[in-house]
């Protein structure tokens, strides 16, 4: 069942999206050789409890287990949802942080990529097309159209790469 969104839903969902988008800021403003992915974790949750969200994953319940942090952080090759830890990031490294922030009753998520200091030419080019199928993704994400016209849009950009 498809349940729309009153106006004022809408402008809750944009609140939760602001928090979100300014804790990934805060996290863009520190991440460089030298850091730990629980630095990064630190600052996420501290700034998302400042303004009054709770971190949507933390708590989370995985098997018979709670997720303990605020930030998803995947370094290099791990693929998705990997934990904070003591790790320090290098020169060369990329690390994808997953953030999801509850506030006004709805939950708001988004992870973004970031290079640590200079990276290879692939893994440049690797970054660069990534960002070009999730704007073209988006811009079929539109009424009328559907989610299989997000994913063709994006299947067809990485075929015409390869």
């Amino acid at each position: 069942m498809i349940y729309l969104k009153s106006e004022a839903e809408i402008e809750l969902m944009k609140i939760s999206a602001e928090v979100l988008g300014k804790a990934h800021g805060e996290v863009a403003k520190i991440i460089a050789p030298g850091i730990t992915t629980k630095e990064l974790d630190k600052v996420a949750d501290e700034f998302i409890q400042d303004h009054k969200g709770h971190p949507s994953f933390k708590g989370y319940m995985v098997g018979e287990s709670k997720f303990p942090a605020a930030l998803c952080i995947s370094l290099n090759d791990v693929v998705v949802h990997g934990l904070p830890s003591n790790r320090v990031l290098k020169e060369g490294d990329i690390v994808s942080i997953d953030c999801g922030v509850y506030l006004n009753g709805y939950h708001s998520d988004s992870a973004y990529t970031y290079a640590i200091g200079e990276i290879s030419p692939e893994v440049a080019e690797l970054l660069k097309i990534t960002k070009e199928s999730l704007y073209l993704g988006i811009e079929q994400a539109r009424t009328g159209n559907r989610v299989g016209n997000i994913s063709i849009a994006v299947q067809n950009l990485s075929k015409a790469k390869k």
